[in-house]
């Protein structure tokens, strides 16, 4: 198959063009500096010349107190950027994949979201990938919304390596423990998104490593299997850290419609493992 990928610079478009190129398919990869998806002038251009069969589309802003700044930066790149692809991706008959996030629910709940449940973004960031899901839809049938959350990949900044460099450095720790999401390593969700693409089944889903914890317990859980079991960490509530945007309180992601397609992800603690044993981290 002809794919052609977005954001390929990023954690996940580097992870989606190796998955995909591993299983033979024919993988253009361009980064933010070769499509701007903003332009749609270009973006059809680009989309036209390399004629692909399906579009992945994990690029996105997605700092979301910078989103909180510039709400609508974020709608015009988020949003409108994705339903520029979408419809590109439509004229040259491809289908496509919009990478979304577990922030367009509001997290209040107070259980995990299924695929259809009814979106309400609680901040910008949210708001801007909701709008990328709704333009995608509306404008290319053969379609794949994955939402996702909390991602944390291998040779990239992020909040496991946050929390290890803190740890190793004996900087005090303080981690919000009323916040609850399924962590997610990159390296499963691009191989679920290319399982997912294979089976053919266009439509909504929530691929995420199963299981669903708080943001202090994935810390916590990270800490001890990294060998810094006797790291203290102080228990804090969002309200306690200071922030632009923000977030869902509890925000799980279920993965029924993924599941009932053969397209499952092993727990999120196997990932932590997977993640810290790949770095040359994981404590014996």
């Amino acid at each position: 198959m002809r794919i052609l990928i977005t954001g390929a610079s990023g954690r996940l478009g580097s992870a989606l063009n190796a998955v995909f190129s591993a299983r033979g398919h024919d993988v253009t990869a361009l980064s933010r500096d070769q499509l701007d998806m903003t332009d749609f002038a270009a973006t059809r251009a680009r989309i036209t010349s390399a004629q692909p069969e399906l579009v992945l589309n994990p690029a996105a802003w997605t700092d979301v107190d910078g989103c909180a700044r510039e709400p609508e930066r974020a709608t015009r790149i988020n949003g409108f950027g994705a339903q520029n692809i979408a419809l590109a991706a439509v004229e040259v008959g491809a289908a496509v994949v919009y990478v979304s996030t577990n922030e367009v629910f509001d997290g209040r709940l107070n259980r995990a979201y299924y695929e259809y449940d009814v979106p309400n973004p609680p901040n910008a960031y949210g708001y801007s990938k909701w709008v990328g899901e709704q333009g995608t839809m509306q404008v290319n049938p053969k379609h794949y919304i994955v939402r996702s959350a909390w991602l944390f990949a291998n040779g990239g900044k992020n909040f496991i390596q946050t929390i290890l460099n803190a740890a190793q450095a004996g900087d005090s720790l303080r981690v919000v423990a009323n916040e609850v999401a399924n962590p997610t390593y990159t390296n499963d969700l691009a191989d679920s998104i290319a399982e997912l693409v294979e089976s053919g089944r266009y439509g909504t889903y929530h691929l995420v490593n199963e299981g669903w914890t708080s943001r202090y317990d994935f810390a916590r859980y990270a800490l001890d299997r990294a060998g810094f079991t006797g790291t203290p960490m102080e228990k804090i509530s969002t309200f306690e850290w200071n922030r632009l945007s923000t977030p869902p309180p509890y925000c799980g992601l279920v993965n029924l419609a993924g599941a009932s397609v053969g397209v499952k992800l092993r727990p999120w603690q196997e990932a932590v493992d997977a993640f810290l044993r790949a770095d040359g981290l994981l404590a014996s």
